[in-house]
């Protein structure tokens, strides 16, 4: 459809959503409005509550959270309004996403551009039997794999390898390709050697969650089709995440990162030994003393210019993650701009915690890129989770970008990555739907 009359659509469902609301509520209206935004302003503060209390005053969270927005759906039956408050829910939502559809068209490519790949003489493939509940058996991915060419090392569980030096040795042997079969941490290990060797890599989605994977276009629940690269592939040029502890690593110091580190709550959560085994009862008995400072160092972090002082939680990710799409949370449209993400969560009081509602633009909440972070702490060593894995690091630790570090080979047919919705501009979704058709056309052209 043409995007003029996607945005018309935008235009006239955000009008019938108001309308609606006005004519069979009046002036109530407002009062409609004014109950439901305090409905999600009470849970969003029960459940900072449940997060950081225990006891008698979490049961009651609790209470407050399950309550709050029942509260407010029975006050819109009792005045009879339920029905126009939905309707007017569906139009505006409507609204929202036929607008961030019309201006889809206007952002960015998504992905690194990519180049042919040529043949490839000696693959070499490391994969891990236990990521991701099996999936190296279930797929045939050795057989599959040497069927193509490949040499494929099938790593031991019960006498751990180091699987670096292992890619090492295969490219001293002559190896023109490394690749994993595996979680995102043993990805990260080997696409160090990879950007040290100068060979490209390429990833298998084998593992649990394969958030590199992802970002990637690649495809997750069939593992087997991100071998098509060996015999079909194209190269992409994307960035690696460094972590370095005591000075700003150098090219060839610090640890690499393909996904994020983590700092703060999530990162000590992840520590307990009994996180793996039960998870929701971990993080509900750690959190409370975390998130209210009385255990655990207070952070101190520096983005470029940008300081954030006692975060709760903060996340620095190769890449910036996508913000206000909430389709596209946890993915990254890009590998390859040259810049770090960075989140901070800073939340102290309900109040603060309700206000995390209005998402990026809420205090509470820090959004920014930037091409060297360093985390400090009031203490010698802190808490970091590092694509999944923890570690406990010397204060301070640096993390900066390597722009174009690695070569991947990826299949040149594989699903890709969606494009996330960019941020509505109702000004803008105005002026495209008055926009005449040979306008348009001429700047979807250039």
């Amino acid at each position: 459809m043409d995007r003029r009359w996607i945005a018309r659509l935008a235009l006239t469902a955000g009008t019938a959503a108001l309308l609606v609301l006005l004519v069979f509520a009046g002036l109530r209206s407002l009062a409609l409005v004014g109950v439901g935004v305090a409905g999600l302003a009470l849970t969003a503060a029960g459940v900072w509550w449940v997060l950081s209390h225990r006891g008698l005053a979490r049961a009651l969270a609790l209470v407050l959270v399950a309550l709050a927005p029942l509260a407010v759906v029975v006050l819109y039956i009792a005045e009879g309004l339920l029905w126009v408050v939905l309707v007017s829910l569906a139009l505006w939502s409507l609204a929202v996403s036929t607008g961030r559809a019309a201006l889809v068209a206007e952002s960015g490519p998504v992905g690194p551009p990519e180049r042919p790949a040529g043949p490839l003489g000696r693959p070499f493939l490391i994969m891990n039997p236990r990521s991701g509940g099996g999936k190296v058996g279930r797929f045939q991915l050795v057989e599959k794999a040497e069927a193509l060419g490949a040499e494929v090392a099938v790593l031991d569980p019960e006498h751990p390898q180091d699987v670096a030096e292992l890619a090492r040795s295969a490219v001293d042997r002559g190896a023109d390709l490394l690749g994993v079969a595996g979680g995102d941490g043993t990805q990260a290990q080997v696409a160090a050697v990879a950007a040290e060797r100068g060979v490209p890599f390429m990833v298998i989605s084998a593992g649990t969650r394969n958030h590199f994977a992802m970002d990637l276009g690649l495809d997750r629940t069939d593992p087997a089709r991100c071998l098509e690269a060996l015999t079909d592939g194209v190269e992409l040029d994307v960035d690696l995440g460094v972590i370095g502890v005591g000075v700003p690593p150098a090219d060839g110091d610090g640890r690499v990162f393909v996904n994020n580190a983590s700092f703060g709550a999530y990162a000590a959560v992840v520590q307990s030994p009994a996180y793996r085994d039960d998870k929701a009862r971990t993080i509900l008995q750690t959190l409370p003393e975390l998130l209210t400072h009385h255990v655990g160092p207070r952070l101190a972090v520096r983005a470029d210019a940008t300081t954030i002082d006692e975060p709760q939680a903060v996340l620095v990710s190769n890449n910036p993650y996508r913000m206000g799409d909430a389709a596209g949370l946890g993915r990254r449209d890009r590998l390859d701009t040259g810049v770090l993400g960075v989140l901070g969560v800073k939340v102290d009081n309900a109040v603060q915690a309700a206000w995390l509602l209005r998402g990026s633009r809420g205090p509470g909440l820090t959004s920014l890129t930037a091409q060297e972070v360093v985390v400090d702490a009031d203490a010698e060593v802190v808490q970091a989770g590092v694509d999944g894995e923890a570690l406990t690091l010397p204060t301070p630790v640096h993390c900066r970008i390597q722009p174009g570090a690695l070569r991947v080979r990826v299949p040149r047919h594989r699903p890709g990555v969606p494009r996330g919705a960019p941020p509505l501009n109702w000004r803008r979704v105005r002026s495209l739907a008055l926009t005449r058709g040979r306008a348009t056309a001429q700047r979807g052209t250039d």
